[in-house]
Order: structure tokens, then sequence, then C-alpha cells
């Protein structure tokens, strides 16, 4: 099977622009949640500031800046017919609904994508619940794997909105407070607003890197010293219920039995969750986790810095933990202090050495959506 590389990467989120000032922001406990006015009611959330982008434009704003400074740094040609582009994102511009906008499908958006990047293949978009992101990419790599690309830039966003609250506040999903993932206080789900990408590639390095640092195997001038490669990625769904997660975590326990057979034991530095917060998701997880082994494996989770990113978080918290790995470091989970689900996972509470050169990243979603995606660094050249 042709391997699949992570050769470029950018982010945009409310604690920072770059993947490393990002990572520095999760390292130092910032975040950006607080409690906003709601409508009806107030709700906790990672919002991006509004007074610098006119009604309607933030989610184009955001998803063109984070997939163009993946392309820069990657240094591929977007208008080769060799380069694809998806667009990850669950509701998109549905906010400018109540303006009169024609043109708020996500097929528009990706176009409106493609064309800001040069990209002049066709672009696809994944829409999968909050599986979005991690669909993407396994969607990414089974583009470049089958021989329709070389590269292929994967790019999520989202950006909240009254039907976004008012849909999740309905279901009394959302905390008043910053979420507390895994922790036996916690009491709903923060939302988050962020745009992430990554350039995919069957190389991991395009010739201009090569060029630039002398074939070296040390790729100094971007984000990543090291190349990353997609192992294996696996998308499964349990069908349990429209918004409710499988009590069993039949899901997510399958699509790591998948990925689990790609992996090295001894590699396995650690599992980034979903770790939504919410009751049920939290405690589908570490049943997830402990059926298939894992439940001593270091388990850290990211919503309590950036909320619930949607359809960015895949890809997100991806590149977060590469980053992490490569600094040699668990992160911890903010929120988490007293273990509340009832298999005892080895929850990340504060910073620690890591050990290895592979994680998982997992995911689930509403409609019984679950993916895994295995990450290693390292060894490519």
């Amino acid at each position: 099977m042709k391997k699949v590389y992570c050769i470029g990467c950018g982010v945009v989120t409310p604690v920072g622009d770059t993947p490393k000032g990002v990572f520095q922001a999760v390292r130092e406990g910032r975040s950006a949640l607080c409690l906003h006015p709601g409508f009806p009611e107030p709700f906790f959330a990672s919002l991006m500031p509004r007074d610098c982008t006119a009604p309607g434009t933030l989610f184009d704003h955001m998803v063109k800046e984070a997939a163009a400074a993946a392309v820069k740094e990657a240094g591929i040609d977007a208008s080769s017919p060799r380069t694809g582009l998806i667009l990850s994102s669950i509701k998109g511009n549905v906010e400018m609904l109540g303006h009169g906008s024609a043109d708020v499908s996500l097929a528009v958006q990706a176009r409106r994508l493609a064309q800001a990047l040069g990209v002049t293949t066709a672009p696809v978009v994944v829409s999968n619940a909050c599986i979005s992101g991690l669909a993407a990419l396994v969607q990414g790599m089974r583009m470049i794997q089958g021989g329709q690309f070389d590269q292929v830039i994967v790019a999520g966003c989202e950006v909240q909105s009254r039907f976004i609250v008012t849909g999740f506040q309905s279901l009394k999903a959302l905390s008043l407070q910053a979420c507390r993932p895994f922790d036996e206080a916690r009491d709903g789900l923060n939302l988050g607003e962020a745009a992430a990408a990554m350039v995919l590639s069957s190389q991991p390095m395009t010739p201009m890197t090569l060029g630039e640092i002398g074939f070296s195997s040390s790729r100094t001038k971007n984000n990543f010293p090291q190349p990353w490669e997609l192992v294996s990625g696996c998308i499964r769904n349990d069908a349990n219920h429209i918004s409710g997660p499988s009590r069993t975590g039949e899901g997510s326990y399958n699509a790591l039995q998948y990925v689990l057979e790609d992996a090295r034991p001894e590699a396995l530095a650690f599992v980034n969750v979903h770790g939504t917060a919410t009751r049920y998701n939290d405690e589908m997880e570490a049943i997830a986790l402990g059926r298939a082994g894992l439940e001593k494996l270091p388990v850290n989770a990211l919503k309590g810095i950036f909320g619930h990113t949607m359809g960015a978080a895949g890809i997100l918290e991806s590149i977060v933990s590469m980053q992490a790995l490569e600094a040699g470091v668990v992160l911890p989970t903010k929120g988490y202090e007293n273990l509340g689900v009832s298999v005892p996972v080895n929850v990340s509470a504060q910073e620690r050495p890591a050990q290895g050169s592979q994680f998982i990243k997992l995911l689930s979603g509403f409609g019984g959506v679950n993916g895994a995606l295995l990450f290693q660094k390292g060894g490519a050249l």
C-alpha cells in the first residue's frame, strides 16, 4: 500500500494562528472558552473575534487562511492536475440562510476555496457529523493510495451560529462552565470555532523542500523536523442512535481494532480522544478503549482548550498531537481532575513525558459514526 505523509499544515484558532503557537497555548493551558450571550440562553464557547470580518465571511476567511498556510509550507503546486482538495465541515456558512444568501451550500464554499488556492481539480466535500475532519483525512489518504492524486489539501472549518447553538441547547448538551472531559463532575460540552488544514502527499517531502535543505533528513524550515505518516484510518458506523453513542462502544472499538493491526504496541505513545465531556460520549470512549486493551495507555482530550470545533476537530487535534509527540510530551486534559467513567482509563491530568513514535486520533459523532487514525513520525527517509 502506498504511504501517505503530512507535508504541510495550517491552523486558525482563537488562541493562535500557527501550529507552534497553538501548541504552546495548549501547553500553557490558555483557552478562549468563556460565557457568551445566548439565544435564548448563554453558552460557553471558544469563538473568533467578529470585529474585523463582515457578516457571513468569517468561514471563508478562516478556511482560506489555514489552507493557504498548509500549501505554502508544503511547497506544492496547487494548480497541478495531480493536486486534490477536500473541504470538511458540518454546517459551513449556514448562518447566512437568515441573511438572504443563496450561496450557503458546502459545495459552493468548496469551489470558492479551490479558486482562492488555485486548485483546478473538482473539490470534494466531507460532511459526516463530528468525525468529518478525520473522515476527510481518511478520504485524502484513499485518493492518494488509489492513484487519483499525488497530493491532497484537506481543510476543515466550523463557525458557530444561532442554528448550531440552539440545536445543542435543545439537546441539553451544553455546559454553562468550562467543559471537563472524563471528569466525574462533567455536565456537557462547549462549542468552538477553528480552521485547520493538512497537505497530504505520496512523498515525505516535495522536491522544493528537498532542494532547500540539501536532501537532509531534517525538515528545519517546516513545522515538523521529521516526516509524519498517516499509517491507517478507519470509519465505522454502529447505527446506535441519531444523537446517542453506543453503550458498548461498538463503533469506536471496531475502528480502534482496525488501526491497531498496523500499530506497534511498544511505539504507541497515547490516544487523543474525542472527549466532549458529555456523560455518555466519554463513557463510550472509555469502554471502547478498555475493550481494545488500551486502558493503560495515556489518553488526553483537547476540548477544554478549543471547545468542540466540529468539522475542524479531527484535523486541528491531530496537528496539535503531532506537535506534542515531536516535543516528547503527552498533553494534559484541561478540566479533568477525577475519573468519572466506569473503565479506569489513563487520562492525562498534567503534561507528562511521551514514550513512542505513534499515536491514535479517535472521534465519534451523531448518527453512530466513529473514526480512528494512526499517525507515525520519522523513519521515512
